[in-house]
């Protein structure tokens, strides 16, 4: 028994079948592997900054990675190659349009007439005419939008061989930009003193239609289509006009009866036509033409070029009054002191449906406007105005705003804060010695 194998070394392994000790060798006994490192062992790092590490890199992965940054210069370069190949190939054609432009301005030439395209003929020939000359037969370069070509419309012509070599976007003639009122005047009706029924008829006349036409549809009439007012010079007709500027919204055209007559021939009755039609486009409008009589004087026989000029230009106004194309949401006010001298024409309803007169102010409108000028002066104790508004003086608005103006200088000239009687009553003299008398003779000899 003391014979047998201690602690079962040479026990065959397996479950203790016959014939598994024949099959199968003992292993020989290997040591363990020594440590990769000596120490505590090392924590696993966790979060962004373990997931951003790079990996140690191999000599294999730089290759690799040196490959792949060379190919990434290989396909700049290419890339390159093909830029300056199509750069060579695209210069001649700019060098070519850098020619045909300067040929195309060279055909333009300096400086441009301007006309108006009369009839279009076929694709590259029209017949134009311009404002100093007949009309001509001519083509139409090839450069030219023939889509925007109209006839009526405003062209470039060149300068010798009058072809059409441009197109005039704007038509607006720049003198109605001009007569366009951009801000409005600070007068207000409360700056009138009287006029209440002139104020009551610019207003049904004019600003009524425009705010409430429903008004005048419902009751079956027409609204005016425009309103004269005339009276003796200074008594408010500009003034009212002022106001309504101030207190409508619609677009407020300005002009003065003199800037209707131009040089050339033609050139008043088309400023009368563009004028009118910039109205039309920015309706509803008024247009307010002052002095009036510098071309709507009574026809009789010309015998100068000028005059008759000045009759085709009134003809223009009247067929613009009331002619074959209705004027819709377009308002005239009219302003003279001498309509006696109009033409009959001008003045018959259907073209001017209402006459305002403007008298000279009676007391009541004498008190109200010397209460508006010299709501704002500083008065002495001994100012009475009642004076001046009883007074048997025949005084117009702009006569008493006068006599307040000219007193307010006469005490700033002796250096005084307030207004006296006195200032008035020399301001008062002085105004009347101005408007009888006027100046005296011999002044300027």
């Amino acid at each position: 028994m003391g014979q047998g194998t201690p602690g079962g070394l040479n026990r065959p392994r397996g479950d203790g079948k016959p014939g598994d000790s024949s099959d199968k060798k003992d292993k020989k006994f290997e040591p363990a592997a020594p440590p990769s490192r000596v120490g505590r062992k090392q924590r696993k790092q966790k979060g962004p900054e373990a997931a951003a590490r790079l990996p140690t890199v191999t000599p294999l992965s730089k290759c690799k990675l040196r490959l792949l940054k060379l190919e990434r210069i290989k396909d700049y370069l290419l890339m390159e190659e093909e830029f300056v190949t199509s750069q060579e190939r695209l210069k001649p054609q700019e060098e070519k349009a850098e020619e045909d432009r300067s040929k195309v301005d060279d055909l333009r030439g300096s400086p441009m007439s301007v006309g108006n395209l009369e009839e279009l003929i076929d694709e590259n020939h029209a017949i134009v005419s311009s404002s100093v000359g007949p009309e001509y037969y001519v083509s139409i370069l090839s450069f030219v939008n023939k889509d925007q070509l109209e006839p009526g419309c405003a062209i470039l012509m060149h300068n010798k061989v009058l072809s059409v070599v441009g197109l005039l976007q704007d038509e607006v003639d720049p003198m109605v930009s001009v007569m366009k009122v951009e801000k409005a005047p600070l007068e207000s009706y409360a700056d009138i003193g009287g006029l209440d029924a002139q104020i009551q008829e610019i207003k049904e006349a004019v600003e009524l239609p425009l705010t409430h036409p429903e008004l005048y549809e419902d009751i079956g009439i027409k609204p005016p289509k425009g309103v004269i007012l005339y009276g003796e010079p200074g008594t408010g007709k500009t003034l009212l006009a002022k106001a309504v500027a101030n207190s409508t919204s619609a677009t407020f055209l300005r002009v003065v009866g003199s800037e209707l007559i131009q040089k050339y021939l033609g050139d008043g009755p088309k400023l009368v036509r563009e004028l009118f039609r910039v109205a039309d486009d920015l309706s509803p409008s008024i247009v307010f033409i002052d002095e009036i009589d510098a071309v709507g004087t009574k026809r009789y026989d010309a015998h100068s070029g000028g005059e008759r000029e000045i009759q085709r230009t009134m003809l223009e106004l009247l067929n613009q009054l009331d002619g074959f194309d209705s004027r819709g949401d377009v308002k005239v006010i009219l302003a003279t002191n001498r309509i006696e001298s109009l033409d009959p024409a001008l003045l018959r309803p259907g073209r001017i449906d209402r006459k305002i007169e403007f008298p000279l102010p009676d007391i009541k409108t004498r008190r109200r406007i010397f209460q508006i000028h010299t709501s704002r002066m500083t008065l002495a104790d001994d100012v009475n105005l009642e004076e001046f508004v009883m007074t048997k003086d025949e005084f117009s608005g702009a006569d008493i705003k006068a006599i307040c103006t000219e007193a307010g200088l006469l005490a700033l000239r002796e250096r005084r804060m307030k207004v006296t009687h006195g200032d008035f009553k020399k301001a008062k003299e002085k105004v009347m010695f101005k408007k009888k008398e006027g100046v005296p003779e011999g002044l300027y000899m």
